[in-house]
């Protein structure tokens, strides 16, 4: 069984940076996506970026991927977030997610396909 854990959101002032972390556990395919969503009320889930450890890539929603970078540690199992220069549009509860599947880039922005998720960081930017 998979089981993720996140964390490092909280608040910060718009131009701010953030790192969350989400650490795996149990089995990972290496075709598999670590992924990371944001959710605010009323609105779906969206997919903000992923990481596939083989064959390799990164995935990130175009608005987003100038200003957010998503990197991992496969030593220590975890998965990162770095997101800079925040906007106030950006708070939401973020989450990691899992897919167990065959990854690529036309289904890494699919919540539908991610079978594991994370319990959720909140994520707070003021104007």
């Amino acid at each position: 069984q998979t089981q993720l854990t996140e964390s490092g959101g909280g608040s910060v002032q718009a131009g701010g940076s953030l790192r969350l972390s989400c650490t795996t556990s149990g089995p990972v395919y290496g075709s598999a996506c670590v992924a990371w969503f944001r959710q605010t009320p009323g609105k779906q889930r969206e997919a903000v970026a992923a990481i596939r450890p083989a064959p390799p890539a990164t995935y990130y929603t175009d608005s987003l991927k100038a200003r957010f970078s998503i990197s991992q540690d496969q030593a220590k199992k975890m998965v990162y977030l770095q997101m800079n220069r925040l906007k106030p549009e950006d708070s939401a509860m973020y989450h990691c997610a899992v897919f167990s599947g065959f990854c690529g880039g036309c289904n890494w922005n699919q919540a539908s396909v991610y079978g594991y998720w994370s319990q959720g960081t909140q994520v707070t930017v003021s104007s």
